[in-house]
């Protein structure tokens, strides 16, 4: 074939050659590789259909490693010299790219040896190249060339040209585009080639700058972006010349434009231009150009910051902002004219809403400042105007509009963390306002924002906060003016708990808290219960506040556990001898309040810390052992487990070692363990007291949750089912056991325990019970939920990733089979169920459900019950979004189910049935053009509605559509 007169056989023939060369060209010897490169450079003067296999072979050869010297250079100059690669195909040109790229990666020095010939030999046959594919190789090559050092000789001009003729990229991918290639792509890698070298920019410059002047929004910000990466490796010689028109460009699209993207690029590249003038090295001869650069933008924006309307004072403050930002240098160069300009400003507007802005501005510069850390007393130009910025945030403070005063609150904020900033005196003005603000301001917005601001500043000055807020809260908290509402009191023990941000602060707020607790147990207030859920609010965050430092939280464990639970024993023992005193400490709220306070000073003890601990508080509960607790004599002895019905409110207690215990990390042992949880479960199936009884199953749950498997575990396990089965059954005990049965269930479902299969089983079961149905189907909420008290992983619980598909995958065809053999009293309660085990699944995991499921959900619809009815309705609608498809097939029944609930007489239901309309729309708009009409019909009756949240969905949902 190669030897045959016909152009096209000879092609076939060196085609052959050429597929065996690529899969084998690893096993050539120098010699053969020598021979078929001749012979292949050769074959580049053969009729033009020979030369793609041609390029093939020379391909393969490419990636040969035993190529002799000189050969990469002799077949790039036969292909720069016998090939027109521009009237080569796609594959063709690509083809050539390859071989190039290969050359460049294993015979870098003798292509350097070809000189600029090679660089003007690649210009030749990237010219006129169109399709993306080739281009982004090409790009890379041109990458490759600048950033290995190629001599680019006289052709720097033709190479920029080569590229930058792309500039800007507008290439729009077709539909369904196998190869991948996006827009973005070519962007990214042409934006690399030009901002490659300083060597382009006195062509580049000019072109970025008639770019920026175009009306195609993605041109402008293309060129912005270009030239934001230029600065990264330019200096001021290559910038000099086109700074004016650079600033004009940028100044013209910040003041004019109507995009937020464009001006954002606007001031990233104007910060960008200002950190590569800062960081230019000056000599003594040459002229410092950041110096003249910032000045033309404080000439063109300095008098719009003093102009009365405050028309384009946001503009150039931006503007300064962005430039300032950019170095130390540019920092001092822009405040030491802006800041005075701006304080002279505040006091000359008088309206609130201005001074707003202005104290906006300033802030915005304040943070600036934050980027230098420490000031220096000669540098700072801050630090000379301390007494006028000090003087308009306390204005601002005072001010009467809420608006300013939380601007003036982020002021106080940042200038409380500029170390060295504020003088002793100021400090004690900053606490003062800060009081008066959390404390006596009417609006709650500024109050909260002063109590944070509290919070962050205590940290950095404990000192101040401690000796001058506490004092001042303790006062206001022990004051009895009757005239002051509780609204004071409330707020006095939010700020406490505020303010303890540090070690030393907390050691002053907690014990005035717990005074204030033990004030309020001695009954000499009445909104007991109320004042006590109050204080034990703020306990909680100042516990939560303190998990992270070690030290503070061992302190505050040993100050508040004991404390609080020294004041409950006592109000249960004052609850056996005078029913009337101390009753607060007793309720389930007060109760409920004190557990995520012991919860959360347990979970982060150390083991050590946590194990002495454990050693006091379960003895105090099993055997009265009290002498660790302050306060400790106490009437009667404490017996929380013991039977009686004088001991009810002793009982109550449980919950404060539930929160305990439940809470420590599992690695800390509990004495006595097993006699604690036959206590337990003793107490959770005899107690009277649905509170105690529900306390002690989730207590019992979450030991056995946590505990070590082995025979131990089985023989309890063991216990608790025997103790279940009967009470289950029959008698007057079946909600407990029914409650003991499906935290233990939870306890086991989490960590993958054999019997919770059994269990699960069991409560399957009880589905089809007349009287406990509807309790067990609401049950499975209960088993999916995140619990907030025990059996979570804040409280070190044993939960496995994925429990939920697990469980949803063992337990889901049992429930449908259930509801399908079901007598129909009895299908709601399998539906309820199976609702709310989906709607605590995650979405993904439902989808792929879905087609199996459906069917059930829309039944599940027209149950009466209206508990089922918006669990269904609130997992049908994230489906209507993420499953489209699938959805659009039960369209006609989705449509009247929706409608017919928006009328339900419960206000919940009739919300969830009009979101779910409006998800509908998410459908494809061929589905939904049927029912149009008969939306927009049935959706006119909610408009009325008499409730202004489900009017509101209406309205929506009806626009919508």
């Amino acid at each position: 074939c190669l030897e045959n007169t016909d152009p096209r056989t000879r092609g076939r023939g060196i085609q052959l050659l050429s597929q065996v060369l690529l899969q084998c060209y690893s096993l050539l010897q120098e010699k053969e590789v020598l021979h078929l490169v001749l012979f292949y450079e050769n074959r580049l003067q053969d009729h033009h259909l020979v030369i793609p296999s041609v390029l093939q072979g020379l391909r393969a050869l490419s990636m040969c490693d035993v190529l002799s010297p000189g050969l990469a250079v002799s077949v790039l100059k036969a292909i720069f010299q016998e090939v027109h690669v521009q009237s080569l195909l796609q594959l063709d040109r690509h083809t050539v790219y390859s071989i190039i790229t290969n050359f460049m990666s294993t015979r870098e020095e003798e292509l350097k040896g070809l000189g600029a010939d090679f660089t003007f030999g690649f210009i030749q046959v990237m010219d006129g190249e169109k399709d993306p594919r080739n281009l982004l190789v090409a790009f890379q090559i041109v990458r490759d060339l600048i950033a290995k050092d190629y001599t680019l000789g006289p052709f720097v001009e033709e190479l920029f040209e080569v590229t930058s003729c792309y500039f800007p990229i507008d290439f729009s991918p077709p539909p369904n585009d196998p190869h991948g290639i996006q827009r973005e792509d070519l962007i990214l890698s042409l934006r690399a080639v030009l901002a490659s070298t300083p060597q382009f920019a006195e062509f580049l410059l000019p072109l970025l700058i008639e770019k920026m002047d175009s009306d195609l929004q993605s041109a402008k910000l293309d060129s912005l972006q270009t030239l934001t990466a230029c600065c990264a490796i330019y200096g001021q010689k290559e910038l000099q010349e086109f700074l004016p028109s650079l600033w004009s460009s940028l100044r013209r699209e910040v003041f004019q434009t109507a995009s937020e993207k464009v001006e954002a690029e606007c001031l990233a590249t104007l910060h960008a231009l200002s950190a590569c003038l800062s960081r230019s090295v000056l000599s003594s001869d040459t002229e410092d150009l950041l110096d003249s650069f910032l000045s033309s933008i404080l000439q063109d924006c300095r008098h719009h910051l003093c102009e009365p309307d405050m028309k384009l004072v946001w503009p150039s403050a931006k503007l300064l902002q962005a430039a300032a930002g950019a170095s130390l240098r540019a920092y001092h160069r822009v405040t030491r004219n802006v800041l005075p300009l701006l304080l002279e400003q505040y006091t000359k507007h008088p309206q609130s809403s201005q001074r707003r802005t202005i104290l906006e501005m300033l802030l915005g510069f304040l943070e600036l400042q934050q980027k230098w850390g420490h000031m220096e007393e000669d540098e700072s130009s801050l630090l000379s105007l301390r007494a006028p910025v000090c003087s308009v945030v306390f204005s601002a403070l005072s001010d009467p509009s809420v608006q300013l005063q939380l601007v003036g609150i982020r002021a106080l904020t940042l200038l409380g963390s500029l170390q060295g900033f504020l003088s002793p005196s100021d400090l004690e003005l900053v606490v003062d306002h800060l009081i008066h603000l959390a404390l006596r301001e009417e609006d709650s917005q500024s109050s909260e924002a002063a109590m944070e601001a509290a919070g962050s500043l205590a940290p950095i000055y404990p000192k101040v906060f401690s000796g001058r807020m506490v004092p001042r809260l303790e006062e206001e908290l022990q004051s009895e003016r009757e005239e002051e509402s509780c609204s004071l009191q409330q707020r006095c023990l939010q700020a406490l708990a505020a303010v303890s941000t540090h070690t030393s602060i907390v050691r002053e707020t907690v014990p005035v808290l717990l005074q204030r607790l033990r004030k309020v147990q001695k009954g000499s207030e009445a909104r007991n219960a109320r004042d006590v859920v109050s204080v034990c609010q703020s306990l909680h965050r100042v516990a939560l506040q303190c998990q992270q430092d070690a030290e503070g939280c061992w302190y505050y464990h040993q100050a508040v556990v004991p404390c609080l639970l020294a004041m409950s024993l006592q109000a249960a023992m004052q609850e056996s001898a005078h029913p009337l005193l101390g009753k607060a400490l007793l309720e389930e709220e007060v109760l409920a309040a004190m557990v995520p306070v012991i919860s959360a000073a347990t979970t982060h003890l150390s083991p050590e810390l946590a194990a002495q601990s454990v050693s006091h508080i379960v003895p105090l509960f099993l055997d009265g052992e009290v002498s660790f607790l302050p306060q400790n004599s106490f009437p009667c002895s404490f017996q929380p487990f013991e039977d009686g019905e004088c001991l009810e409110a002793q009982r109550r207690l449980v919950a404060l070692l539930m929160a305990f215990v439940c809470s420590l990390p599992r690695n800390v042992a509990i004495p006595q363990q097993d006699r604690l949880l036959r206590e337990l479960l003793a107490l959770s199936c005899s107690c009277n007291c649905p509170f105690t009884a529900t306390t002690a199953a989730k207590c019992f749950a979450g030991l056995v949750n946590k505990h070590p498997a082995g025979q131990q575990l089985d023989e309890i396990l063991q216990l608790a089912v025997n103790r279940m089965e009967p009470s289950l059954a029959e008698g007057p005990r079946r909600t407990q056991a029914l409650t003991l049965l499906l935290w233990v269930t939870k306890a086991l479902v989490l960590r993958y325990h054999p019997l919770s299969t059994c269990l699960t089983n069991k409560l399957l079961d009880l589905l089809g019970d007349m009287e406990l149905g509807p309790a067990a189907a609401d049950g499975f909420s209960l088993l999916m939920a995140e619990s907030p008290d025990v059996l979570h992983k804040g409280c070190h619980a044993d939960v496995r990733i994925m429990f939920r598909q697990r469980f949803f995958t063992d337990n889901v065809p049992k429930l449908v089979q259930g509801f399908h053999a079901a007598s129909p009293d009895v299908k709601a309660n399998y539906l309820k169920g199976l609702s709310h085990v989906l709607n605590h699944l995650p979405k993904p995991v439902l989808v792929t459900e879905l087609p199996t499921l459906l069917s059930l959900l829309l039944e599940a619809l027209s149950c009466s019950d209206r508990v089922v009815q918006l669990s269904t309705l609130s997992c049908l609608q994230p489906l209507l979004l993420e499953a489209p498809q699938i959805m659009s097939l039960h369209v006609d029944t989705l449509v009247t189910k929706f409608l017919s609930l928006t009328s339900s007489p419960t206000m919940a239901v009739r919300i969830a049935a009009l979101r779910c309309a409006h998800a509908l729309t998410s459908l494809p708009t061929t589905v939904l053009l049927p029912y149009k009409a008969r939306v927009i019909r049935a959706l006119a009756k909610p408009l009325d509605d008499k409730k202004r949240l489900v009017r509101k969905e209406a309205v929506a949902a009806r626009g919508e559509w």
